[in-house]
């Protein structure tokens, strides 16, 4: 697949990916990034390119952590509601313990807007 790369969920993780990405895809534009940290390497290996974020590519994270807002330009993401995932966690962890059939989950997320997209 051209347009997918893996990464290992840290920085240089994702620029590695990123320079994969770019030397198989000269027209990509955007890219979404399965985290913050690995958002950040992209950034980097992007700058480094003369690639220009967002005019050239816009780049979007997931997690929301605090890495997000300290990025250049502060990165786009999304925003998990962790305290639900957690609650969530235990009580189906409880229900398996009790041999009850656990069922699946899918919570809300949030799009936090920022100027990396």
């Amino acid at each position: 697949m051209p347009y997918v790369a893996e990464g290992d969920y840290s920085r240089a993780g994702g620029e590695a990916a990123m320079r994969e990405l770019l030397a198989r895809v000269t027209e990509l534009d955007a890219v979404f990034v399965a985290s913050d940290l690995m958002a950040d390497g992209a950034l980097s290996v992007l700058e480094h390119a003369g690639r220009g974020v967002p005019a050239d590519v816009a780049v979007g994270g997931f997690d929301d952590s605090p890495v997000a807002a300290g990025t250049r330009p502060p990165l786009a993401t999304i925003r998990q509601p962790w305290d639900r995932i957690s609650a969530e966690m235990v009580r189906l962890l409880l229900a398996r313990i009790a041999g009850e059939d656990a069922p699946t989950v899918i919570l809300p997320t949030e799009l936090v807007v920022r100027r990396s997209a």
